[in-house]
């Protein structure tokens, strides 16, 4: 049981005068301990302190560093990324609209009217967003040029958050593995592009052609999922509008 003495009291007994100056000791052993632990403390940072200011100085200096490189080395790299890759940027987007498309994709790439293409745009600034998304549109260029295995390399290099260009780039890659003839692999980048994100445009998109190419795998099973996945949740799609008749074809092969 817990006991405590009053303010004043006296020990009486013999025992109760052991038991104090047993408390007593006690009480000062914890305190020479803690001075001892202080004084070792005192000493450690004495003989050390050299090292102590260089790691505080180490520390100051990275995260100065850090923020010192985004305000004057980060940001403008990326400002300038911008400003050089606005004329290849313009080239691609008149490919994807125009006529001339295999020669205004070559500028694209390659820059036209002394302005950087979208090699030159990853080369030079290398790390910033701007490479990042260069990587993307090179990628896609080389695909509509015929040039799949740099599409796949440069494609597979994209990396991104965005809703829509993430798994456009994935399908991309698909698309790319398709007329390279590694059906499998196409397989895996259309399943990964439709699982990406959940909207109306891609995700049907990719159900489809991975449903396609399933099929064409011998894989109906997997392929009539897909399909009815389109009917069921993207009635709106325009892949919704004709996968009846792919539905069908996939429950024959299925029931064989």
């Amino acid at each position: 049981m817990a006991t405590y003495n009053k303010r004043g009291y006296k020990p009486k007994t013999k025992v109760e005068k052991e038991q104090n100056i047993e408390e007593g000791s006690t009480t000062a052993e914890v305190f020479n301990t803690l001075d001892e632990t202080a004084s070792k403390t005192e000493d450690f940072v004495a003989k050390n302190q050299k090292y102590i200011f260089i790691i505080i100085g180490i520390v100051a200096v990275v995260v100065l560093g850090s923020l010192g490189y985004k305000e004057f080395i980060s940001q403008p790299k990326q400002t300038a990324a911008m400003n050089d890759m606005f004329q290849a940027q313009k080239y691609f987007d008149q490919a994807v609209t125009g006529t001339a498309k295999d020669s205004l994709y070559t500028l694209a790439l390659n820059g036209g009217e002394g302005k950087f293409g979208m090699l030159d745009i990853i080369e030079e600034y290398n790390g910033t967003p701007s490479a990042n998304l260069a990587s993307y549109y090179a990628g896609t260029a080389y695909l509509r040029l015929k040039d799949y295995k740099n599409a796949v390399e440069y494609l597979s290099n994209f990396k991104s958050e965005d809703e829509i260009l993430a798994p456009l780039a994935k399908g991309n890659i698909g698309d790319a593995f398709v007329q390279l003839n590694q059906t499998e692999d196409a397989l895996g980048y259309y399943e990964e592009a439709a699982e990406m994100r959940d909207n109306e445009y891609t995700t049907p998109m990719y159900l489809f052609k991975a449903g396609s190419i399933a099929l064409d795998l011998g894989q109906a099973d997997k392929a009539l999922a897909y399909f009815k996945r389109i009917k069921d949740d993207y009635s709106d799609s325009t892949e919704a509008s004709k996968v009846d008749v792919f539905i069908g074809k996939a429950q024959v092969l299925a029931n064989k």
